[in-house]
């Protein structure tokens, strides 16, 4: 079994979910007493969100980069960044480590795509549904994204800061991402991603009429895949499939 490093904190709350699925998925794989080989470096999200808000994304990579070094130095053999947003910075990390880095949209993009769906609708921070970082990643694997309009992205975006990265689960705001949820479902959204590591809190036990796909969930079982030795992820560029090769596929 590999070790799994987890760059968490981002928020910890959608830590702890990683952390408790990755074990449970280990021990519904391995039974007995076992759990996973894990080492969280769990970071202070106030001053990561300092620096989103004053965009200093350069600085914000750095410090990950520095903080995923860390967890490489513990014994980590793969590096997973806990949340979706702060993949914006991924090349910074990925540049400063030798391990794999398990990409979370690409971990995504797979699941998507065994589906045989194309077209899905991001839900997420706005910093991920209004910029290219994450949706150029999906799009590499033949996916056509949608997001929600603006004053549907301003809700999505107000609850996760204001509410789930603290652990509030308002029933008031369930009935608003469903709504949401619904609109792009009549817009044409074969499936929804849930694309903040905290929104399956808020609705990832609901049942709709389009696949959710829960980043935690996918991301968690890809590290787990990992440690078992279960897929054959040698780097990053393994997670990544090029627009020629979906191409070709297709």
């Amino acid at each position: 079994m590999k070790t799994i490093g987890l760059l968490g904190g981002m928020s910890w709350e959608s830590t702890a979910l990683y952390y408790q699925q990755i074990n449970k998925m280990v021990h519904h794989k391995l039974g007995k007493l076992h759990s996973a080989k894990v080492i969280i470096n769990s970071l202070d999200f106030e001053e990561i969100a300092a620096l989103q808000a004053k965009g200093l994304w350069q600085e914000a990579g750095a410090y990950l980069a520095e903080q995923a070094q860390n967890l490489e130095k513990a014994g980590a053999d793969c590096i997973l960044v806990c949340t979706n947003t702060m993949h914006k910075v991924a090349a910074q990390i990925e540049e400063s480590i030798m391990v794999p880095f398990i990409h979370i949209a690409d971990a995504t993009a797979k699941e998507i795509v065994s589906q045989d769906i194309r077209r899905v609708a991001l839900l997420g921070t706005a910093f991920t549904m209004e910029q290219d970082f994450y949706k150029t990643r999906l799009q590499d694997y033949g996916i056509d994204v949608v997001i929600p309009n603006e004053v549907d992205r301003k809700i999505v975006h107000r609850i996760i800061y204001e509410e789930l990265c603290l652990g509030v689960i308002n029933p008031e705001s369930r009935q608003k991402y469903m709504a949401i949820v619904e609109r792009l479902i009549a817009d044409g959204a074969e499936g929804i991603i849930l694309g903040c590591t905290e929104i399956c809190m808020l609705i990832g036990e609901l049942k709709f009429s389009v696949p959710l796909f829960d980043t935690t969930t996918i991301h968690a079982k890809e590290a787990v895949n990992f440690s078992l030795n279960e897929n054959k992820i040698s780097n990053s560029a393994n997670l990544h499939i090029s627009t020629a090769t979906v191409g070709n596929r297709v």
